[in-house]
């Protein structure tokens, strides 16, 4: 929804973020030893912050990123700290400062570097995508106790990132962000309640 939502200059971008957020959520899920898993994401850390430096490895997703991200703005370092969120769901146990960890670095640098590609500002975006990563989280936690912090540190950033207004060429994001929120509060996929809030979001940046 957020591609369709976007300019169609800026949609391969977006793509290739994206892209690169579930190639690195797919290790961690796919991982039963963490440090393999932490091996794994080292590994992306280095190929992208190599990106700055050099052509990419016939890597599909670096490939994509060094064709429609870099060219942006946007640096492989900068695209390298998402790694770091991922690496903090591998620690155990899994409490507040792993979260927030999480939480800033996968959902608050994918969704700031967004707004980059998107050519809007980072505020609120980031604390947006804070929460929208933390409400994923919430769903694919089997810990009913974990899932509950999860949500309720969700709620706090989507809630404070929905006091600003969003410039309209953020948006799409902010529609990735509302749609965490119906699922926090347990609207129903296609509910009219949830187009609705869609719809006026997109027209108002409320």
């Amino acid at each position: 929804m957020a591609i369709s939502y976007a300019p169609a200059s800026a949609r391969p971008a977006l793509e290739a973020l994206l892209a690169l957020d579930t190639a690195l959520g797919a290790v961690v899920r796919s991982t039963r030893e963490p440090m393999l898993g932490q091996i794994r994401l080292t590994w992306w850390h280095d190929a992208l912050e190599a990106l700055d430096l050099r052509p990419p490895p016939a890597e599909p997703v670096l490939t994509a990123l060094t064709a429609e991200v870099l060219p942006r703005g946007v640096t492989g370092a900068r695209l390298a700290a998402m790694t770091e969120g991922w690496q903090a769901l591998l620690v155990e146990p899994l409490d507040d400062e792993a979260m927030a960890r999480f939480a800033d670095a996968r959902g608050g640098v994918l969704f700031g570097t967004a707004a980059v590609v998107l050519g809007g500002a980072a505020e609120p975006v980031e604390q947006a995508g804070e929460g929208w990563a933390l409400a994923d989280l919430r769903a694919n936690l089997s810990s009913a106790p974990l899932a509950e912090q999860a949500a309720r540190a969700a709620e706090e950033r989507l809630g404070r990132a929905f006091h600003h207004r969003w410039s309209r060429a953020v948006r799409p994001l902010g529609a990735m962000a509302l749609l965490a929120r119906a699922d926090l509060a347990g609207v129903a996929p296609g509910s009219p309640r949830r187009v609705a809030r869609l719809l006026r979001h997109r027209l108002t940046g409320r």
